[in-house]
């Protein structure tokens, strides 16, 4: 009894905050019309926001899906340096390195473009998400590999058939990490993105809540954090059994 007590309190705890912003945001409903008038409008902001966070979830498990099963199934020289390396980037203050980023973004022409924004997200998504895949992968057992070989599959086909369903899971983990990451981030279209009609969704609900002399309204701001927060908790809700089986299922194995 006192374990159901305990967690339901901490629900209270956590969704507080939540309803709070929704109660706020609803006394005054005129808010969302604003929002919808602002600029190029909050549907361009939403739509950006949703390419930047389809594009970096679909960069992410392509690249950490190959990556975790080669690291998981071969050795290679140099394979433990350069897992290493790429679990590095977490070392690295993100804000540091944006500024290196946008100039090397200007030299393949991507600056100020959603593409090279995901591209971004993908890379900052790739530690986390290689270190997930390349656990799930060693969960699978070989002999279920060696079966589907046998089978006359190549491994391309084994791997594309067989061994992604096993580590379906896993997937959706760092899938929903991957989209959340890249639909709240702030700091990064900030500096990144200088066109208006490209900002994602958090920089434009920030351009809007910000007023004369550096006031806030905090109704906007609200209603700017419901917008952004419902894809965010119905995704999450849509997920929650896959995600809690990616990592119970092994993939933070070792």
């Amino acid at each position: 009894m006192s374990r159901y007590l305990t967690l339901s309190a901490l629900a209270v705890l956590f969704l507080f905050p939540l309803v709070w912003s929704g109660y706020a945001s609803m006394e005054e409903p005129s808010n969302y019309l604003e929002m919808a008038r602002f600029g190029e409008g909050v549907g361009t902001y939403t739509t950006n926001s949703a390419l930047v966070s389809f594009m970096t979830v679909a960069g992410t498990l392509a690249v950490s899906a190959l990556g975790g099963y080669g690291f998981a199934r071969f050795d290679f020289p140099g394979k433990n340096l350069l897992f290493l390396a790429t679990l590095a980037i977490l070392m690295v203050p993100y804000a540091t390195i944006l500024i290196p980023l946008y100039v090397l973004l200007g030299y393949l022409g991507l600056q100020n473009s959603l593409v090279g924004l995901s591209l971004v997200f993908v890379m900052f998504q790739l530690p986390f998400a290689l270190f997930m895949m390349r656990n799930a992968f060693e969960a699978v057992p070989r002999e279920l590999e060696e079966a589907a070989l046998v089978d006359g599959c190549g491994t391309f086909r084994a791997f594309s058939r067989i061994l992604l369903h096993a580590v379906r899971p896993a997937l959706i983990t760092v899938g929903l990490f991957a989209f959340l990451a890249s639909w709240n981030d702030f700091f990064a279209p900030l500096i990144l993105l200088n066109d208006g009609a490209s900002f994602t969704l958090p920089v434009a609900v920030v351009s809007m809540t910000s007023q004369t002399m550096g006031a806030i309204d905090y109704g906007m701001l609200q209603s700017g954090v419901m917008v952004m927060a419902i894809p965010c908790l119905i995704l999450f809700i849509v997920l929650q059994r896959h995600y809690v089986r990616g990592f119970m299922s092994g993939a933070l194995r070792g």
